[in-house]
């Protein structure tokens, strides 16, 4: 079930009182209530409708270009994204899967659905189809470098490459037609590719290189079968050009399917978590059954060092569980009767039975996994650069490598046909495509999966390049700044009533919120043998507390603000509560008919971290601001204990999005962090919503990055990742363009009146391969990065 965070903020736009995670505002509503009610407002469907598919034969920008183009004019495709690094494209919407795959067929590139496969076979089959595809490149790189490199060698060091004798002529026919036989083999899939393009009214990198490398042959086969329409200096072969380019471009391709390989590794590491059978409970008897076969409701048994198969409810036994693997969290997680546990951790020293609530594609690492694999199939705005430029690269240098050849022929040396058509190959050839289809989709994978490794799980790549020009980071205090694990620690009582009558009344309002605060006062009654009486008339007081009818008495229960308002005499006991906040607990009063009965505090301890974590993101130039619904006196004492001097308390639900507004009115790019449900509408308002949680509840659906675990080091992590990957990106859009804006010039013969050097279209073919490897070479950079050191 995914829960929009905009229809959450419509939804919370019309309450009658807020629902902020604050000590002064009870009514928090669970995640169901906010769905239904959602829906039942908007008249809104929720439905993400994605499919995936794997696409053959796209082999650069313009494949991409052409791939989304088309599939963007289906009816029912809201949205079409292709990873080219993966070589699959993701299709948002409510077209059927079969006229996506004949729309892609039908522009020349096979397709086949994804829906019916698991992750681990999706990931299996990739590897078995890469490493089949990285060993055809192999040897079609070796049947091309076979004939090349003699015929180069030849030409460097004995003879010459030229056709005057009839001798020659056969000799050089001999070599023509095995140059053919390469490029029936090792050039088979470029012209195929070609050709395909041709058909469909495109271009791209197969176009270029099918006909730059058919035109060498060409023209030299003319030269050897009909020399007199050739002037006699011109009478050169480049037999050797059409046979090395193709051995290069398939080596650099074999070269960059392996470095490519590299960039899912987080992806693999995530689907290695799964375990493959689960044993489980039948009577009297266990049994082991494949992962596959679990449904929900079944009995399942862990002992020490299983992987938990799916999630579920502790019914039986006490462990301790690794959840680092999926959180980042270090430290065993004691497990209980009633405790949750997720697919893919590890159970460390004891025996637990559970009962599966979400299995299969349900599970949280089933959802992780997911998540992670659609924010690697989107772009950040950055890309959709190369995706215009992409549109008109071929075309454009097909016409330069016209006009090359034009000039050539008419203002260059003799032999100009001979430079004309090295010229126009040589632009053909250089031209890469492939480095610019590449360079955004290869950063965003690896930036990614390295997040996720940090327990960060970015949603697309619109969030991945926001989180890096984030300024100001707003942060809510409960659960966020602090544990959200409240406990009772002070009653004081008014007059003549008692503590156990004080939290009695307290409890009973408290009994049906599950919020922090009222669960802290429900458990402390609870511990006392205190149990709630039935309440009347309950209503919530937004951003000041609560009321309800208990045992004939009219209870107000909350902050300062409700006593005053309701005319409750509290003057006597001010000092007290400034007191209690001071030492950074919230104090709230109790009152019955008119008059105060006592004040309950309550302390959420700060977590360990919170401090260091605020203290990094402070040094690497953040803006740090807090906001709190809590009293003015506990919002002083927690800021000052974390380093936060700017913060705003008693804050109200409703407010906080106006503060959020206000800091982009002061050209700040804001980043939220709160439960991703209570805070809705902030995080709908952020720039970025950051969402803490523990990677199995809503959150992870609903906030634009998820922090897997409870640590705001993961804050820091996510905007060290997010720069990290935006750099790396633009890095590879740098090189590619220069790369080409530099390239294709000197291919065309800009140096020759300068220096005299016109470029070999086997430097071209090699250059050409070696920019796409770079640009690979440089993602895998990201592998690399340690977010924690920065």
């Amino acid at each position: 079930m995914t829960l929009s965070v905009k229809l959450a903020t419509e939804y919370r736009s019309g309450l009658p009182s807020g629902t902020d995670n604050c000590p002064e505002d009870e009514a928090v509503i669970s995640e169901d209530q906010v769905l239904a009610d959602a829906l039942a407002k908007t008249g809104t469907v929720l439905k993400h409708n994605i499919q995936r598919f794997m696409v053959d034969g796209a082999s650069c920008a313009s494949c991409v270009s052409k791939i989304e183009s088309t599939l963007l004019k289906l009816p029912g495709v809201t949205e079409a994204s292709m990873n080219l690094a993966e070589g699959t494209v993701a299709v948002t919407g409510t077209a059927p899967s079969h006229d996506v795959i004949a729309a892609l067929e039908a522009i020349g590139y096979p397709a086949q659905g994804l829906a019916d496969k698991s992750a681990e076979q999706i990931q299996d089959e990739k590897q078995l189809a890469d490493r089949a595809y990285y060993w055809s490149l192999i040897r079609q790189s070796i049947i091309g470098l076979s004939l090349g490199i003699p015929l180069m060698i030849y030409g460097l060091f004995i003879g010459d490459m030229t056709v005057t004798t009839t001798a020659e002529r056969i000799g050089w026919l001999m070599v023509g037609l095995a140059t053919l036989a390469v490029m029936a083999t090792s050039g088979r899939h470029f012209y195929i590719g070609g050709w395909k393009s041709i058909l469909v009214h495109s271009a791209n990198m197969d176009t270029l290189i099918a006909i730059g490398t058919g035109a060498a042959w060409l023209y030299s086969m003319v030269v050897v079968l009909f020399p007199s329409l050739v002037p006699e200096m011109a009478r050169h072969v480049y037999f050797e050009a059409t046979a090395m380019i193709l051995g290069l471009i398939n080596l650099g391709l074999a070269l960059e399917v392996k470095a490519r390989g590299r960039t899912s590794e987080a992806i693999k590491r995530l689907i290695g978590l799964q375990a493959r059978t689960a044993r489980m409970v039948r009577g009297d008897r266990e049994v082991d059954i494949p992962i596959e076969d679990v449904l929900a409701g079944d009995l399942l048994r862990i002992r020490p060092g299983d992987k938990i198969p799916v999630d579920g409810e502790v019914i039986d036994g006490h462990t301790t569980i690794d959840e680092s693997m999926l959180t980042g969290e270090p430290m065993p997680i004691e497990k209980k009767i009633g405790d949750h546990v997720a697919t893919g951790t590890i159970n460390k020293n004891g025996s637990i039975v559970f009962r599966a609530t979400r299995v299969g594609s349900d599970t949280a690492l089933a959802r992780i996994i997911e998540m992670v694999k659609r924010a690697q199939n989107s772009k950040p705005p950055i890309g959709r650069l190369a995706d215009i430029i992409s549109a008109y690269f071929v075309p454009a240098i097909m016409i330069i490598a016209v006009i090359s050849a034009l000039l050539w022929l008419n203002f260059g040396p003799a032999p100009t046909v001979a430079f004309a058509v090295v010229s126009a190959t040589t632009v053909l050839i250089i031209a890469c495509p492939c480095a610019l289809g590449l360079a955004t989709p290869m950063s965003v994978m690896v930036g990614i999966g390295k997040a996720a490794e940090a327990g960060v799980l970015i949603r697309n790549g619109e969030a991945l390049q926001m989180a890096s020009q984030i300024t100001a980071m707003v942060l809510d205090k409960t659960g966020t700044i602090t544990l959200g694990q409240p406990a009772v620690t002070d009653i004081l009582v008014a007059g003549s009533g008692t503590e156990a009558e004080v939290l009695q009344l307290a409890a009973s309002l408290e009994a049906g919120s599950e919020h922090p605060l009222a669960l802290a006062i429900v458990e402390s009654a609870a511990e006392m043998g205190i149990f709630p009486d039935k309440v009347h008339t309950f209503n919530a007081i937004g951003g000041h507390g609560i009321e309800g009818e208990v045992n004939g008495r009219h209870v107000y229960f909350g902050n300062e603000k409700l006593m005053r308002n309701q005319g409750i005499d509290i003057d006597d006991y001010l000092t007290e509560a400034q007191a209690l906040a001071a030492e950074a607990k919230t104090p709230m009063f109790i009152a019955a008919d008119n008059s105060l009965l006592g004040i309950i505090a309550v302390a959420d301890p700060i977590k360990q971290d919170s401090i260091a974590a605020i203290k990094r993101l402070q040094n690497n130039g953040l803006r740090v601001i807090m906001l709190t619904g809590d009293n003015r006196v506990t919002a002083a004492a927690v800021a000052e204990k974390v380093g936060i001097s700017e913060y705003y308390a008693e804050v109200l639900p409703q407010d906080k999005t106006d503060k959020i507004v206000e800091l982009q009115m002061q050209n700040e790019i804001v980043g939220m962090t709160g439960d991703g449900i209570n805070d809705a509408p902030a995080l709908a308002m952020a720039n970025v919503g950051f969402a803490i949680g523990t990677g199995t509840d809503v959150a992870i659906e609903s906030a634009d990055i998820t922090l897997m675990r409870g640590s705001l080091h993961g804050l820091a992590d996510a905007i060290a990742v997010s720069r990290a990957t935006l750099r790396n990106i633009k890095q590879n859009l740098f090189g590619a363009f220069v790369y080409n804006t530099a390239g294709v010039p000197v291919a065309a013969g800009i140096l020759y009146p300068f220096i005299g050097i016109l470029l070999s279209p086997i430097i071209a073919g090699a250059a050409m391969a070696l920019s796409s490897l770079t640009v690979v070479m440089n993602a895998n950079r990201l592998r690399l990065f340690d977010a924690s050191t920065h």
